[in-house]
């Protein structure tokens, strides 16, 4: 599981805090051959997200009518959270089947300047 802490730190390290990465959905698969091994299987940009307080979660949608999410509109607000949120786990909703998965991993596409939330179905 991943938090908001290690979000933060990742970015920094990966990609410097550029703002014009967009935020992306990595799709891992488990290896039909192999359970210890995934496959990616494709991504999808994310373009909102908002902070549960009750389930102590930060949320990412995926939402084809909105514009796609930057490092510049994730990062900033969540630099002003409490530490206590800071530990909230990251949670993604990719569609009504797939609702509240977990971030496994990051990543990053220097040519897409894309920033990538890996989740495993």
């Amino acid at each position: 599981m991943k938090y908001i802490i290690d979000l933060i730190e990742d970015v920094r390290e990966q990609i410097g805090n550029h703002g014009e990465y967009t935020v992306k959905a990595g799709l891992l698969k488990t290896d039909e051959n192999d359970e210890k091994k995934l496959i990616y299987s494709g991504e999808a940009t994310l373009s909102t997200f908002h902070i549960d307080e009750i389930r102590k979660e930060l949320i990412f949608e995926i939402d084809a009518s909105e514009s796609s999410l930057t490092i510049s509109d994730l990062i900033p607000p969540l630099l002003i959270l409490d530490m206590d949120a800071m530990m909230f786990a990251l949670k993604i909703d990719v569609n009504a089947q797939y609702k509240n998965m977990e971030i496994v991993g990051f990543g990053k596409n220097d040519e897409q300047k894309a920033y990538i939330l890996f989740i495993k179905i």
